[in-house]
């Protein structure tokens, strides 16, 4: 009884979470600050340079979120590459999916136009 009630509040919860868009999750804007107190912690760091009508960047988008997930330690920026270009020009980014993983002050990976879920998993590992 007990495993069945269980199994219907996850599947009810998986359920609701599909439902929701992926603007809705606990996206943090980059913030220099932030960026720059999660490094001196030596935090793993995603960022998500991303483009509201780029098809990568949301093919992107489910196994980011999945990751946020399942990952409490990741922390994920998003940068708006139509918006933040002093950011684009401090990483070096000159197109939108462009996801950048840092290990505290070090950069450990870098993509561009990744898609494919196990890819950015392993990318995002890098600084795990």
């Amino acid at each position: 009884m007990l495993n069945r009630l269980c199994s219907g509040i996850l599947a009810a919860a998986a359920a609701v979470f599909l439902l929701l868009p992926f603007d809705a999750l606990a996206r943090q804007p980059f913030d220099a600050k932030t960026f720059e107190e999660a490094q001196a912690a030596g935090k793993t760091i995603l960022i998500d340079v991303y483009a509201s009508w780029c098809p990568v960047c949301k093919k992107q988008q489910p196994t980011i979120a999945r990751l946020e997930m399942e990952k409490p330690g990741l922390i994920v920026y998003e940068v708006n590459f139509d918006n933040d270009k002093t950011v684009l020009k401090k990483f070096g980014v000159q197109s939108q999916s462009t996801l950048i993983v840092f290990k505290g002050a070090k950069e450990v990976g870098r993509s561009t136009g990744e898609s494919d879920p196990a890819r950015i998993q392993a990318l995002i590992e890098k600084g795990l």
